[in-house]
């Protein structure tokens, strides 16, 4: 039933599309706006969707009668408008400053778990045995959980004005993986 095969196929494939280490600008940017991250919480709502979506998302999207390109597309919008905060120092998502959610959206939802999360957990799940898909699950939320309980000693290790470049360069790839995920998705 386990492959250690499988599990690790799932993690990376999983690893590379959470992009969690490419988030960090993002992460040390809602820091600074929310006053703290939510590593808890923003894991463990990460999880709830990300299972939830592993078990019903092909039934919610055929529900809504949303093709997987519809999707894959917003989530590609979503993607680029946070490249352009990170790159022009806007912010486009306000958030009210009596609600501190930032733990939830935009960080659980779409940054970790966001379009291109969920269709490729449905990709998955169509490839894998489903207790090694849940395995390599696990083992993202890990990694994400220990990338967001360390973001203050990350801030402090690049400085300021290396966190400002990592910023930059890291907001022209999601610029380009959001251009890519609508090219890929257009209709011909």
């Amino acid at each position: 039933m386990f492959s250690l095969k499988e599990i690790a196929s799932v993690t990376l494939t999983l690893f590379a599309v959470i992009d969690i280490l490419g988030s960090i600008p993002i992460i040390i940017d809602l820091r600074k706006r929310e006053g703290h991250i939510e590593s808890e919480k923003a894991t463990i709502v990460s999880g709830i969707l990300m299972i939830a979506f592993l078990f019903l998302g092909q039934s919610i999207l055929q529900l809504f009668g949303i093709d997987f390109q519809s999707f894959a597309m917003a989530g590609a919008i979503v993607i680029f408008l946070i490249g352009l905060e990170m790159i022009l120092g806007k912010n486009f998502f306000h958030t009210d400053p009596e609600t501190r959610s930032g733990s939830i959206v935009p960080l659980a939802f779409p940054l970790i778990v966001g379009a291109g999360t969920m269709t490729t957990l449905l990709s998955l799940r169509a490839a894998y045995s489903l207790p090694n898909v849940l395995v390599g699950i696990v083992i993202n939320l890990l990694f994400v959980y220990i990338v967001l309980k360390s973001s203050s000693w990350i801030e402090r290790k690049l400085g300021k004005d290396g966190a400002n470049v990592l910023r930059k360069v890291f907001g022209i790839i999601l610029l380009a993986i959001a251009i890519k995920l609508f090219k890929s998705n257009l209709p011909l």
